[in-house]
């Protein structure tokens, strides 16, 4: 009887155990593809596997089709260029010495067009090339920020889309091979698994999880098609918004404005722990990353009895960028709409430390050249070679202060 009266409290548990709320599952997301058993989620690596092996679950989970060409997961292997400024060639036969995963999820609406909602999950494993650590002691870089975030609120608008908006179908991809070249976005719209010819427009989510408090968020691409920057401000009550027109950047979002396609690309900033060891998940910004997620969704919301976007093409702001031998060893704060070039972060041991610059400064001046934004800055620093010296007058508070920059 005690056994039989077990098994009917136990039964009745299991029937009221209440549904998972999957719009709650963001800072989840996060720290597992965060944590240090994925070390790094570098492409080709078992932490990459491991990372794909999750977000494949959770696309299923979620009720998603899948639309790779191993079920969810679509492999592309390739040999790492030797030749930094070489086009890496994908191997077709599968001879090449690394291999990556896209994930492929789909709603299929029966619709005539479909969105693309996309971000990359690889990052830099123990460092590397891109790695800006310079300990000699190897460090795991976890990408919290880049870009366990964008997968998450990824993940999160699969959960607010299902049964919602269904003007339109919806592709959601997790890149894999970004930090190596945006290798995976450039194998899927070359080896496409739907008709891309049918595809209204792409969202990329790319390092979206440090919103801070002035509440900045850079968009990017909002001259690829007419109708977007209105969308955005019709929808936008939470943001500063910094709008650049250009679908031409350094992240997926890019492969995708190459063919023809509209882009929007959602990014918070830099920071200090930026290809760091420090990138870790308990330092994101979890409420803003739920509101960037209402607002995307507020935005395909709006567009979605808009048919197939108009597609637009701008100016390669990246191609009038200057050259330069040397640098300030500075993160700038790309989210800075001020006057001047503001300073995220200082590296050590490099010419702004040295020179007692600090992070918050405004460089206004560069040897000769007036700094006003960014474009000025790197054009005032492109004229100087390794061993020359000049002044740096920046704005610190209230008051202006000279320093004598080494290179």
């Amino acid at each position: 009887m005690r056994n039989l009266l077990f098994l009917i409290f136990f039964s009745f548990l299991i029937s009221c155990k209440q549904p998972i709320n999957q719009e709650t599952r963001i800072k989840e997301d996060v720290t597992f593809l965060a944590s240090d058993d994925l070390e790094g989620r570098q492409t080709g690596t078992k932490g990459e596997k491991k990372a794909a092996s999750y977000i494949s679950e959770r696309f299923k989970e979620l009720g998603l089709q899948p639309k790779g060409t191993k079920d969810y997961l679509q492999p592309f292997t390739f040999k790492p260029k030797t030749n930094p400024h070489d086009e890496v060639k994908f191997d077709v036969n599968g001879d090449g010495t690394i291999t990556g995963n896209n994930v492929v999820g789909f709603i299929n609406n029966q619709a005539e067009n479909t969105i693309i909602i996309g971000a990359h999950y690889d990052h830099l494993g123990y460092g590397g090339e891109g790695s800006l650590y310079r300990d000699s002691i190897k460090a795991i870089h976890n990408g919290a920020d880049d870009n366990a975030s964008g997968v998450a609120i990824l993940l999160n608008l699969v959960s607010k889309l299902q049964a919602k908006n269904k003007s339109n179908n919806y592709l959601f991809m997790a890149f894999s091979g970004e930090e190596m070249g945006l290798l995976g976005s450039n194998y899927f719209v070359k080896n496409p698994t739907i008709d891309t010819k049918k595809v209204s427009y792409m969202i990329n989510m790319d390092m979206v999880g440090r919103l801070k408090k002035d509440s900045a968020l850079a968009v990017y691409g909002t001259g690829t098609s007419p109708i977007f920057k209105q969308t955005l401000k019709s929808h936008n009550s939470k943001f500063k918004l910094i709008q650049q027109e250009s679908g031409v950047g350094p992240s997926d979002h890019t492969s995708f404005y190459l063919a023809d396609i509209p882009v929007l690309h959602f990014f918070t900033g830099q920071h200090e722990d930026y290809h760091k060891p420090g990138d870790d998940s308990e330092k994101l910004n979890y409420e803003g990353m739920e509101l960037i997620s209402d607002y995307i969704f507020n935005i395909i919301t709006d567009l979605d009895n808009n048919g197939k976007l108009s597609f637009r093409k701008t100016k390669n702001e990246s191609e009038e960028t200057p050259r330069f031998k040397v640098g300030l060893g500075v993160i700038p704060d790309y989210m800075f709409d001020g006057k001047g070039m503001r300073i995220d972060g200082i590296s050590e041991e490099k010419p702004a430390q040295k020179a007692g610059l600090k992070k918050g400064d405004i460089v206004i001046q560069l040897g000769d050249s007036t700094v006003v934004d960014m474009m000025s800055y790197m054009r005032a620093l492109s004229v100087f070679e390794k061993g020359n010296s000049t002044k740096v007058v920046v704005k610190r508070g209230s008051e202006e202060v000279e320093k004598i920059i080494n290179f």
